[in-house]
């Protein structure tokens, strides 16, 4: 099975999200994917990445062959693209999937389904569902589902360890200490009030981000979640 390490994952993830939601930007040069890995909304940890540290996590993906260099008349800049689906033998809404995993870590259904969905639609929660089943049922399986917690939660496979697997996280600002560069600790548990609220919480936002993903459609005005 292909592993990735933590800063690839980082970097594939920038890649295969950018490609979606800002295709005219796409490929992306050295300071772009830079800026990409280290923004802060849609990211969990925020990092600081440096160029160097990027180009390194670049040149490994191209020696599995995951990202290639675009060769782009007019450009005197190198720029690169992945090749994700194609190596990985997996359709958009799967790709949008682990994309999301590589880039915040383990999430429950609904999540998954609000923050793929500014990548690629993704109809329903069953049709959300239906690709993870595909992800787990891989062979070797490319996630699987958490045991325990009040919520059903999935994490990739790519890169086991990339993020912490607690039910509840603080995700605090990068260090070096961590595989993503870092400081994650984990959160007193929540009690069964606490988390029914916070299962009604979730439904409400899946809720809106569908009203929001519907106004996007009919107005033709993207929507960055």
């Amino acid at each position: 099975m292909l592993t990735l390490k933590p800063d690839e994952c980082r970097v594939l993830g920038v890649l295969i999200e950018k490609a979606l939601t800002t295709p005219q930007q796409y490929p992306l040069s050295l300071n772009a994917l830079t800026v990409g890995c280290n923004q802060k909304n849609c990211r969990l940890p925020v990092t600081d990445f440096d160029e160097e540290r990027v180009f390194d996590a670049v040149e490994s993906l191209r020696a599995k062959g995951l990202v290639r260099e675009a060769m782009l008349s007019g450009s005197r800049v190198a720029k690169f693209r992945h090749v994700a689906r194609e190596v990985l033998e997996v359709e958009t809404p799967a790709l949008v999937v682990l994309a999301e995993l590589l880039l915040r870590g383990p999430q429950t259904a609904g999540e998954l389904r609000g923050n793929a969905s500014r990548m690629h639609p993704i109809e329903s929660l069953e049709a959300l569902q239906g690709v993870l089943a595909t992800l787990v049922q891989r062979d070797p399986p490319m996630v699987r589902e958490l045991p325990g917690g009040h919520a059903r939660r999935f994490a990739q496979l790519l890169c086991p360890d990339l993020h912490p697997l607690d039910e509840r996280v603080v995700h605090a600002p990068a260090s070096a200490s961590s595989p993503l560069a870092s400081g994650n600790r984990a959160a007193p548990a929540a009690g069964p009030d606490v988390s029914a609220r916070l299962d009604a919480l979730e439904r409400e936002v899946a809720k809106l981000r569908d009203a929001l993903q519907r106004i996007a459609i009919d107005t033709g005005t993207p929507i960055n979640l």
